[in-house]
C-alpha cells in the first residue's frame, strides 16, 4: 500500500476513534472497535498512541477511556468570533432566569445542528442539554430557524438530502420555514423528544447573516403554545441583543 495512503487512513482512523467522544464520555476498547468497525488489535494500537499524545487518559481502575487534557488545551485557543459562545453567555442566564427553563445556542454544521452552549433550568423537572451534542436539522424549533434563514440554495440542498427522512411532509415542512419568516420565530412541540417543547428565535451579525439560533426549551407541560407565543417577543429581544455582541 501507499506510504501516503497508509498515513492518511491512520490519520482517518485515529479522528473517527476521538469523534466517539461526541456521543458520550468513557468508552471501553472493545465498545469503540464495534462502533468505528476496526479491529480490537488496530484499536488497542491507535488508543496507546492518542494516549501517549494526550489526547486520550484510561482509568486503570475500569479499563475505559475518557478524553486528555490535551483536547482542552487545544479547545482554549479555538477562535470563533472571539469564542462566541462565551460572550453569549451572561445574556442567555438573564434569559434562563427570566424565563424559568433551559436555554441554548445551535449552529448548523452540513446536515445536524450542534448545540455550542447551554444554561441549564433550575427547574427540578428540565430539559437537560449536553453542549457538543449533534442533532438532526428535521425536527425541532432551532432546526427550523437554522433553516428558514440559510442561503436558499444551501436549504434546498438540505431538503433534498438522503439524511431528510421520507416521513416528513416537504410541503408542509415548506409553510412553517416561510411561517417562521414571518413571525420571526420557530416552536416545536413534541417533534423530536416526546413530552418537551422548545422556542427559537435567529441571530443574526451586523451584516444581517444568520449566526445561529437561540432556543428555550423545557416540559410541554410548561411550555404550552400560548406560553411560546407569549415568550416570542422576550427570545426575539434576546437575539437581537446578542447579536450586536458579534465583532
Amino acid at each position: 500500500m501507499d506510504e501516503g495512503k497508509s498515513t492518511v487512513r491512520a490519520v482517518d482512523r485515529a479522528l473517527d476513534i476521538l469523534l466517539c467522544f461526541t456521543t458520550k464520555t468513557d468508552w471501553a476498547m472493545t465498545e469503540i472497535a464495534e462502533h468505528v468497525g476496526l479491529h480490537k488489535s488496530t484499536v488497542h494500537r491507535m488508543l496507546a498512541t492518542l494516549e501517549e499524545k494526550g489526547f486520550i487518559e484510561r482509568d486503570r481502575s475500569t479499563d475505559r477511556y475518557h478524553l486528555g487534557l490535551k483536547v482542552w488545551e487545544l479547545s482554549a485557543n479555538l477562535s470563533r468570533t472571539d469564542d462566541q459562545a462565551t460572550i453569549w453567555l451572561p445574556e442567555m442566564v438573564r434569559l434562563r432566569d427570566l424565563l424559568g427553563e433551559t436555554v441554548s445556542i445551535y449552529v448548523r454544521d452540513g446536515a445536524e445542528r450542534i448545540r455550542m452552549q447551554a444554561v441549564q433550568s433550575n427547574q427540578p423537572v428540565r430539559r437537560v442539554a449536553p453542549v457538543g451534542v449533534r442533532l438532526p436539522l428535521y425536527a425541532g424549533a432551532s432546526s427550523k430557524v437554522l433553516i428558514a434563514y440559510a442561503d436558499p440554495a444551501v436549504q434546498e440542498s438540505i431538503l433534498q438530502s438522503i439524511a431528510w427522512p421520507p416521513m416528513v411532509d416537504l410541503d408542509q415542512y415548506r409553510l412553517q420555514l416561510q411561517e417562521v419568516l414571518t413571525q420571526g420565530y420557530a416552536t416545536s412541540f413534541e417533534e423530536r423528544e416526546e413530552g418537551a417543547a422548545a422556542l427559537s428565535s435567529p441571530i443574526f451579525d451586523r451584516s444581517g447573516t444568520l449566526a445561529a439560533a437561540l432556543s428555550v426549551s423545557g416540559p410541554a407541560s410548561r411550555l404550552t403554545m400560548q406560553t411560546m407565543r407569549d415568550y416570542a417577543p422576550v427570545m426575539i429581544e434576546a437575539a437581537r441583543r446578542m447579536g450586536t455582541m458579534i465583532r
